[in-house]
């Protein structure tokens, strides 16, 4: 079988589908998967990379995407009987767009699409107006004729239900590296990060509000807050520490590669205090190295409770609160044990080769039928 994996594009951020999707694709080759991935890059012309082959931009807003170049190379492949299957990852840009097309005019090859959390209420919410537009002309007819949708979570299974279509859905979480253990001394004071995106669904606002409220009574601890710049947000949260009187929070900009390993490592506790995530792809690597989570209940992370590795709390200011009073008040060693039982449980059932493997069984199963996969649901 031959897959073609789309992405709209690939950010310098190694973490979200930038990362995921990668990892899903070279582990799809670790084990025995023709696979490529297509994606935009900001260079001016077309290019390959080993499995990856990137397509310039063409006219048009930046923000759709258009590349007449990506098209055409998917409609060549398919034309020439190169492609069983395209994998689409995330919706609202062209690239989310060509797929469909190509695969109603080629019906040998088929469409799986993974909405990557672009079908939550709270992303449906965000630039509403646009989307409702972009879904009728555009977007609906290019994923509803899907013979299987892939999910990260139930959450996300439970959306893709909720729009409406009745497909397969294989669910299958990403997967995670796991760094090796290093000695590292943590820092002489105590840290709560948050690391991800710095944009309003990431719920950054209620953090800073939740810490001003306890901010006096942990003197010991700091709160850092890194992550890329979303259009401006950062300034508004920077504003709003400042409007806040926070003495105690810093903003520590983009980190990648090691040294965003190296924050993880340091940090004492993590939060993501989000609205919605399909995933949660910074959760994963803040246990994998060793640290343990607060989570709210807009991510799938309901396990952190059962495997002991953190908090899955409600969202908005109060659970926060009264969440980062238990959580701030434990011992370093207590919280350390918490974080290590989450490295083992994201070694155990977070490998890239597991989650790999159950996707290849999911392209066989769609190309040849035969027992329905366990993780695939077709209620």
């Amino acid at each position: 079988m031959k897959i073609v994996h789309v992405i709209p594009s690939m950010s310098a951020e190694a973490s979200g589908p930038s990362y995921s999707v990668t990892r899903l694709c070279e582990s799809l080759l670790g084990v025995g998967a023709d696979v490529r991935l297509a994606a935009l890059d900001e260079a001016a012309a077309a290019k390959d990379s080993g499995y990856r082959r990137y397509f310039a931009y063409g006219r048009g807003p930046r923000r759709l995407g258009v590349s007449p170049t990506m098209r055409r190379w998917l409609e060549m492949e398919a034309a020439n009987g190169r492609l069983d299957f395209i994998h689409n990852h995330s919706l609202w840009m062209m690239p989310n767009v060509y797929p469909g097309g190509v695969c109603r005019r080629f019906s040998a090859c088929r469409l799986i699409v993974s909405p990557r959390g672009t079908l939550s209420s709270w992303a449906l919410r965000l630039n509403a107006a646009q989307k409702r537009v972009f879904w009728a002309l555009l977007q609906g007819r290019a994923v509803r004729d899907a013979v299987c949708f892939h999910a990260t979570a139930e959450n996300e299974y439970e959306d893709i239900r909720r729009r409406g279509f009745s497909q397969p859905v294989c669910v299958l979480p990403n997967g995670i590296d796991v760094p090796p253990l290093s000695p590292i001394s943590k820092p002489d004071r105590r840290q709560l990060l948050f690391l991800g995106r710095i944009h309003p669904t990431k719920g950054i606002d209620l953090l800073l509000q939740a810490w001003r409220v306890i901010e006096t009574r942990f003197p010991e601890w700091d709160l850092h807050i890194a992550g890329p710049d979303n259009e401006g947000y950062l300034e508004q949260m920077r504003a709003l520490a400042a409007q806040l009187r926070l003495t105690r929070v810093v903003f520590r900009g983009a980190l990648y590669g090691d040294e965003k390993l190296r924050a993880y490592r340091s940090a004492s506790l993590f939060v993501l205090p989000t609205h919605s995530e399909n995933f949660g792809m910074a959760v994963a690597e803040a246990l994998a190295a060793g640290t343990p989570a607060i989570v709210t209940a807009g991510a799938p992370w309901r396990g952190l409770v059962e495997q002991g590795a953190g908090w899955w709390i409600d969202i908005g200011v109060d659970p926060l609160i009264a969440c980062l009073e238990e959580s701030l008040a434990m011992s370093p060693s207590r919280l350390a044990e918490m974080g290590m039982s989450g490295r083992r449980w994201m070694t155990r059932d977070y490998s890239w080769q597991r989650i790999a493997e159950q996707m290849s069984a999911t392209y066989r199963w769609l190309a040849d039928g035969g027992s329905v996969p366990p993780w695939v649901n077709v209620n």
